[in-house]
């Protein structure tokens, strides 16, 4: 993802603060969340300032924002046996990190990773396609990259219409040049294969796609180079198939850290949407902060008039490095954000 800072003006906090929110620091930057994404920050009643899109940044400063605690995981079972299988979770991250390692999104490691993504998905009883887009040539964090195709991998249960109200699980599939990525975003891959195989098994309160996004990470600066697979997803679908996305939530960096970032588009803190994740977090036991952010796949879904919210982005040394390696990534922290998910998609 790209980095970003947001100034965080003294306007009252939101009603959701009362319950989840961090204080913004001087940094404009919440608890426990990424200083790293442009708009990763708290939604307050906000500046002129924190509405300036973001432009990629240099790379990151790893040290802690201070901020409000967030609400304390409450003592319960942490998960319904035999449903959320985390096991596969840490599986995706090691393979996707150790075995094929950086994968930007017209390389072919990325291909290799389109194909194993594909088999995991078809092997859980999907009906799985590929869409294919072009990607330009650019720098991606101060690496360039060629321009080529990248792709898709969509996933829906035998019998679904894409026009029926769905809900959409994403995460990017790609990995800046220099980075095996295993937090960023293999730990988001992981959980949504971990959430397919549950709702495989056991029923959703609607249909749910699961797509793994190609070509995320930038290739230059700005909003316009960015996002490229989710982009040319939402770019395909007709307005009958817009109006039946009920819901989207785009799972990255999703394994770091204890507690769940909900990261909303819109800076007012009134999204119903990201309220509705914030819900299930609380019927899941698991302990979330509110932020505004535009720096994921929930973005181009957004800005196009659909639901869209980010779980993830808390700030970790290894971002978009070298040492982003599977050890990197906490099991604990990705069956927090899968029971969250399946919390959401039930």
């Amino acid at each position: 993802m790209s980095r970003g800072v947001l100034t965080c003006g003294r306007a009252a906090a939101s009603a959701l603060s009362m319950l989840l929110l961090a204080a913004c620091t001087a940094d404009g930057e919440p608890a426990e969340v990424a200083a790293g994404d442009p708009g990763a920050t708290a939604p307050n009643s906000g500046s002129a300032t924190a509405r300036a899109e973001p432009v990629e940044p240099s790379p990151p400063d790893a040290s802690p924002s201070h901020a409000s605690p967030p609400v304390p995981e409450p003592s319960a079972p942490r998960v319904v046996p035999g449903d959320l299988r985390v096991g596969r979770a840490v599986r995706a991250v090691q393979h996707l990190a150790g075995q094929i390692g950086p994968r930007h999104g017209t390389s072919p490691a990325y291909q290799q990773a389109v194909r194993w993504v594909s088999r995991e998905l078809r092997a859980l009883g999907y009906d799985v396609r590929r869409q294919g887009f072009d990607a330009p040539a650019g720098v991606s964090w101060g690496v360039p990259v060629d321009a080529g195709r990248s792709a898709n991998v969509i996933a829906t249960l035998p019998g679904a219409r894409s026009t029926d109200r769905h809900l959409v699980v994403g995460a990017h599939l790609d990995t800046v040049p220099q980075a095996p990525g295993a937090e960023d975003n293999a730990s988001g891959i992981g959980v949504m294969l971990a959430v397919a195989a549950a709702s495989a098994e056991r029923r959703t309160r609607l249909p749910v796609t699961f797509v793994a996004f190609g070509a995320e990470e930038p290739r230059g600066p700005g909003d316009a180079h960015h996002h490229y697979g989710s982009r040319a997803y939402v770019a395909s679908l007709g307005p009958a198939e817009r109006r039946a996305v009920a819901g989207m939530v785009s799972l990255d960096r999703v394994g770091v850290g204890s507690v769940v970032p909900v990261g909303s588009a819109d800076l007012d803190g009134r999204d119903p949407r990201q309220h509705a994740v914030i819900d299930a977090a609380r019927r899941a036991r698991v302990p979330v902060v509110a932020t505004y952010n535009r720096s994921s796949d929930h973005w181009s879904f957004a800005r196009a008039g659909m639901p869209g919210v980010r779980l993830g982005s808390t700030s970790y040394a290894a971002y978009h490095s070298a040492q982003d390696v599977a050890s990197v990534v906490r099991p604990a922290q990705l069956e927090r954000v899968g029971r969250l998910v399946l919390a959401w998609l039930r």
